[in-house]
């Protein structure tokens, strides 16, 4: 696959084509639409270089074997839809305890319950975020092209083995299901993070150490360092404990060593924000539809421009807060009755106008819906 550089690719194969090129060795996964096509990209591309593929029997047993095998050293993924992610929290929830590094692509459709599998949705933003019980820091982010979801991918990887957490790809059904002829990053291209591994001898191994940016090294299971992985709460040889004075360090140091480093986390693009007054906020297909509103919109001489959010969580609270700082309104774009926006509202100053265009009945916001929103506003 590396050496093909300009492809024609629907965006669950990009998935794929990103995995890879990060290093997956390992998936496990059961078929859920709009999702099925990236385990069955999977399934035909990982035995060409070694890799492993295994259908489970659900999405409970899916995502269990790909802790197990990160665990055991391999980059892992899963890819799923909202009922099967719903299934996977309580286990992505044991991976950010355990701090086992995991991608999980969720490809959104409508909800709730089985809704509607073949239609588009963003309604599990949220989900993303305080989907596992207890206190719980997400990192997700959102690709908005075919071409994104390659890059995403890639970096959804690196976050998980820079932070040692689960990472979640927030597609969409539009996306998943488009294609589109794109380059592929060529070998090299694009920097790969791989976990850091201990460096003293088994004897003087501390599994969950409090290092200086709070991320331990990680073994491989077989390797020669004995440690316990455990979703009780456990102290820095891994084992459990009830004493305060080690629960708090232990859940400040699974937040911290994301929140206190979350500039890393960050992506945003921005088109024609320098002077603008009204500002789209949009992320994932919506984006596409916002970038179009926008060009049509200067043509007619409005002073609008796009904040498109790559990364949902942690939300990026200082940039958003920063380029809106001088509109007077905002227009945030969401395929859900309403998510992101409560984080807009949150971080803008009360001066600023707060305006949503929701569609949540299985189909896309048009840039048209998006410029008569505009007129609305205005």
């Amino acid at each position: 696959m590396a050496d093909r550089k300009r492809v024609l690719v629907m965006g669950n194969h990009a998935v794929v084509e990103g995995a890879i090129y990060a290093g997956l060795n390992f998936y496990a996964g059961y078929p859920i639409t709009p999702s099925t096509e990236v385990a069955e990209g999977c399934a035909r591309e990982l035995p060409k270089i070694g890799g492993r593929f295994i259908q489970m029997e659900d999405e409970i047993g899916s995502i269990a074997a790909v802790v197990g095998s990160s665990v055991a050293g391999a980059k892992s993924m899963t890819a799923t839809s909202g009922p099967g992610y719903s299934l996977m929290l309580e286990n992505i929830g044991y991976a950010y305890m355990t701090e086992v590094p995991l991608v999980v692509c969720n490809v959104q459709r409508g909800g709730p319950s089985t809704g509607l599998p073949t239609k588009v949705s963003q309604a599990d933003t949220m989900q993303a975020k305080w989907g596992p019980h207890g206190d719980y820091t997400a990192i997700a982010v959102a690709p908005s092209t075919i071409e994104d979801t390659v890059t995403e991918t890639i970096r959804a990887f690196n976050l998980a083995e820079r932070f040692r957490t689960p990472v979640t790809i927030l597609l969409d059904e539009v996306i998943a299901h488009s294609r589109a002829i794109i380059n592929l990053p060529e070998p090299g291209e694009i920097d790969i993070y791989n976990r850091v591994k201990p460096t003293c001898s088994p004897e003087e191994f501390i599994p969950f150490e409090m290092t200086e940016n709070l991320v331990s090294a990680m073994p491989a299971y077989g390797e020669g360092y004995r440690y316990v992985v455990t979703g009780l709460t456990h102290d820095p040889m891994g084992f459990t404990t009830n004493k305060p004075s080690e629960i708090f360090p232990k859940l400040d140091k699974l937040r911290n060593k994301i929140m206190n480093y979350r500039e890393e986390t960050v992506k945003i693009r921005t088109e024609q924000m320098e002077d603008a007054e009204i500002a789209f906020v949009a992320y994932g297909s919506v984006s596409r539809a916002a970038l179009q509103a926008v060009d049509l919109a200067r043509k007619a001489g409005v002073k609008v421009g796009m904040v498109q959010l790559y990364t949902i969580w942690p939300f990026p609270e200082k940039q958003v807060k920063e380029l809106c700082a001088n509109c007077r309104k905002v227009i945030v774009g969401e395929l859900n009755m309403g998510q992101i926006v409560h984080e807009v509202r949150r971080v803008l100053p009360g001066d600023i106008e707060i305006h949503t265009l929701q569609r949540y009945d299985g189909e896309i916001l048009t840039p048209l819906q998006l410029l008569e929103k505009l007129e609305e506003v205005l």
